[in-house]
Parts: C-alpha cells; sequence; structure tokens
C-alpha cells in the first residue's frame, strides 16, 4: 500500500483537522474575552459553578471533561481574582462563586453568545449546529472507550 503524502493527511486527519479547527476556535475566543479579565476557558468552570452552587471538584472535572489537576489550577486562579471560594463541609470540600463570580456569568454568556455568532456567520448558522451536535455525540463516544 502506497505511503499517502502530507496533502492528502492534512486533508483527511481527523487529529489534524481537529486541532486545526480548534485553534481557529480558540482565536475567536480570545478576541472575544480579550475584554475581559478572564480567558475563555475559564468561562465554562464559572458556569458551571454558578449553577451548582456547592458543586465538588470531582463533579465539576466530570461536568467539564477536564483532570483534576487542571480544574485545581483553574480554580486557584479563581480564587485569586475573588471569583471563586472553596467551603469545607464536613469531609468535602464544595466550591461556590462569590458575588464578584456572580457578577461576571451575565457578560460571559454575552461573550459565548458573540462567539456564537462569529463562527455561525462564517461557517452559515446550519453547518455550525451540525457541527457542533457532530462533536458533542464524539467526544461522548470517545469519553466511553
Amino acid at each position: 500500500m502506497p505511503t499517502p503524502n502530507s496533502d492528502y493527511l492534512l486533508s483527511n486527519c481527523l487529529y489534524f483537522t481537529a486541532a486545526r479547527f480548534a485553534r481557529h476556535m480558540e482565536k475567536i475566543a480570545a478576541e472575544v474575552f480579550s475584554s475581559m479579565d478572564i480567558p475563555p476557558s475559564y468561562a465554562y468552570l464559572i458556569l458551571t459553578i454558578n449553577d451548582y452552587p456547592g458543586i465538588s471538584q470531582k463533579e465539576l472535572c466530570k461536568k467539564l471533561s477536564i483532570a483534576p489537576s487542571t480544574s485545581t489550577r483553574l480554580i486557584d486562579k479563581l480564587i485569586k481574582k475573588n471569583y471563586v471560594e472553596r467551603k469545607p463541609d464536613g469531609k468535602h470540600i464544595l466550591i461556590y462563586l462569590t458575588e464578584e463570580g456572580k457578577s461576571l456569568c451575565n457578560e460571559i454568556y454575552e461573550k459565548l453568545n458573540e462567539i456564537y455568532l462569529r463562527h455561525s456567520e462564517i461557517l452559515d448558522k446550519n453547518h455550525s449546529q451540525q457541527l457542533i451536535q457532530l462533536l458533542h455525540k464524539a467526544s461522548e463516544q470517545m469519553e466511553q472507550k
């Protein structure tokens, strides 16, 4: 079997294509969030804590599909900014937003909507929705393995 050339690989490799797409999305998100005091990656953590006050770190990791070490780093940075706090509850440590953290949520939703509008405009709204659904389903399938 002949070895495929790089042009073929660059357009038919899921690993390369997904990483390339992620870089484009990261650029858009960074531009949109540039006026905020937090990077885009923190937005989902803040919103999840807002939706689940008193969430455990383990549950937060599960919801966001991140490693405990990653969540510790993100939470520690948000604590330093006074957006998040840890509170002991018996043997457990629970995570809450501070009032300052809660005050960010509306702006975060606006920024995430702006990201959605930007990629929907570039990709066409229907194509964008299909891609979101396909990637979500594929991610869930890969997490089951």
